[in-house]
């Protein structure tokens, strides 16, 4: 177990070594929750997550004892890129064990920190094991992600700051993985204001830490993608024994969200707040606004939002998904007489239905046509599933039959 005087004690030698990240208030998800929504913003931080916080605290407490061998860690992404940056800043060099299928995006920002690169393991649990092996092998240090206690008192340093700029959250809801992060946060929240509730969010796809809570002991779970998640930063099969105790002591609830509910809440943090926040930072909205949580009205909430590195590519995929889940976007063929002007006919109409077109994909000589019709496929823009009930039902009154996708 850590305790509040370890959280401050890493919150001194932290002075200066990271940014104090901002809590703000969020009218809009204030509105939409009858609470009052506060966002902690850790996608902000060195790095883009709070894994810097721990990194820097572990490599600053042995600096005199790591002279030029430097660090091992192992890490999907985030915490690599709270490592690397935390030892080139303390001047030691840092090797970092990725699995074999961590993005290119990862992978380029984890060497753009200077650190060494491997890839090795087929999950972060087999990554781990490689890194904990050459550490032990060459004499390094091994930093864990979230098993250790000195890494759980730099992410408590989170619960810290929420404190002192909202000195009565009635709950605080926070992303689970391995728990490094909620038991830090829980250490010092608990122990300066015992009321305010502390509230697990993890992946449905993956919930260790709930399963432990249910079991009485850290279970290891199986057949785990850990890499078909939006949220494959806490993506954890089994949270750490350092973390088990103070999750089973100081934590309140933990609630899990499934991937619809995360790209949804990706969406909204970034259309209504434009803040960016990958799959595992998002969670904690996911929570509020769906199903499995309920907030009473006027409450204080903090969401931590973890981190913010999200793919390019992915981040695409997911936009188009919270769209079409939120009835934003809206894919359907036509089939169409080819003559002139039957095209030009049904874009009239659907800008009279105030739709707008996104794609459009206009086709002949398809299979399973007649000879003289075209296929059109169309996305458009619209306002919502009522929207989207009003386009169909008016052009089937205008003898179209659609064929949704």
């Amino acid at each position: 177990m850590i305790f509040l005087a370890d959280v401050q004690n890493a919150a001194q030698v932290l002075i200066g070594k990271i940014l104090r990240t901002p809590l703000i208030y969020s009218p809009t998800f204030s509105k939409m929750t009858g609470a009052e929504v506060y966002i902690k913003l850790e996608n902000l931080q060195t790095g883009g997550s709070f894994k810097i916080r721990g990194a820097t605290y572990k490599i600053q407490s042995h600096l005199g004892h790591l002279g030029t061998k430097g660090v091992v860690a192992a890490s999907v992404g985030n915490h690599a890129q709270g490592v690397a940056p935390a030892a080139r800043a303390a001047g030691v060099p840092a090797t970092i064990i990725m699995p074999t299928w961590a993005s290119i995006a990862k992978q380029e920002a984890t060497r753009g920190y200077g650190a060494e690169l491997i890839l090795r393991g087929e999950s972060l649990a087999e990554s781990i094991e490689i890194a904990r092996k050459l550490a032990l092998e060459t004499g390094r240090m091994f930093i864990h992600p979230y098993d250790d206690e000195e890494v759980i008192a730099g992410q408590g340093t989170i619960g810290l700051e929420i404190l002192d700029d909202l000195h009565d959250p009635d709950f605080i809801l926070i992303p689970v993985g391995g728990g490094g992060l909620i038991a830090g946060i829980a250490t010092a929240v608990k122990a300066l204001r015992p009321v305010t509730r502390v509230v697990g969010v993890q992946a449905a796809a993956c919930p260790s830490a709930l399963k432990a809570m249910k079991s009485g002991k850290p279970v290891a779970l199986e057949d785990v993608e850990e890499k078909n998640s939006l949220a494959d930063a806490i993506m954890v099969t089994q949270v750490g024994e350092a973390d088990y105790p103070i999750l089973q002591k100081l934590v309140d609830e933990i609630v899990t969200v499934d991937e619809n509910q995360i790209s949804s809440a990706m969406l909204f943090l970034l259309e209504r707040k434009r803040i960016l926040a990958e799959g595992a930072g998002a969670v904690p909205l996911a929570a509020l606004l769906g199903p499995a949580f309920e907030l009473p009205k006027g409450s204080k909430v903090v969401l931590v939002i973890s981190g913010g590195n999200v793919d390019s590519l992915l981040l695409d995929r997911v936009i188009h998904q919270g769209l079409r889940q939120e009835g934003r976007l809206m894919r359907f063929s036509v089939s169409l007489e080819d003559i002139p002007g039957s095209l030009a006919g049904l874009l009239d109409q659907v800008a009279r239905l105030q739709a707008n077109v996104v794609h459009i994909h206009h086709a002949r000589n398809e299979r399973g046509l007649p000879i003289n019709f075209t296929r059109v496929d169309l996305e458009l823009e619209t306002r919502g599933f009522d929207h989207q009930r009003e386009i169909g039902a008016e052009l089937k009154r205008a003898g179209h039959t659609i064929e949704l996708r």
